[in-house]
């Protein structure tokens, strides 16, 4: 096993944990709101993949110095992205998280389980 290249793209390998993480607590829990902590655990392991996918070697950031051009630029495209999907994952959650309050408000619980008994 090559542990040079495993160390050299540790942010990858740190954003696969992170998502294994989020998805256990999303196929594990039956409460509502730990679901909806493990679907933002998810998001932002992938947003981290991301900007590490755009992340280059001694690249700065695109901002253009006619003083002291630089040669190599990060890509901005990964970052646009991660701030569109930032928000549309605090409205997600958001929505999320007043449907449990209703759910709970309506049931009086926000486990899983308990509203296929109520059936």
């Amino acid at each position: 096993m090559n542990w040079e290249a495993i160390i050299a793209n540790y942010p990858y390998l740190v954003s696969v944990i992170i998502f294994g993480i989020g998805i256990i607590i999303v196929l594990t829990q039956s409460n509502l709101l730990k679901k909806v902590i493990g679907l933002n655990i998810m998001t932002s392991a992938v947003f981290l993949f991301y900007i590490a996918f755009g992340n280059i070697e001694g690249g700065v950031a695109p901002i253009l110095d006619p003083a002291a051009p630089a040669e190599l630029y990060i890509n901005p495209l990964p970052s646009g992205l991660i701030l569109t999907g930032i928000v549309v994952g605090f409205s997600t959650s958001a929505f999320a998280l007043a449907l449990i309050v209703k759910m709970f408000s309506h049931y009086g619980t926000i486990n899983a389980p308990d509203f296929m008994k109520m059936r």
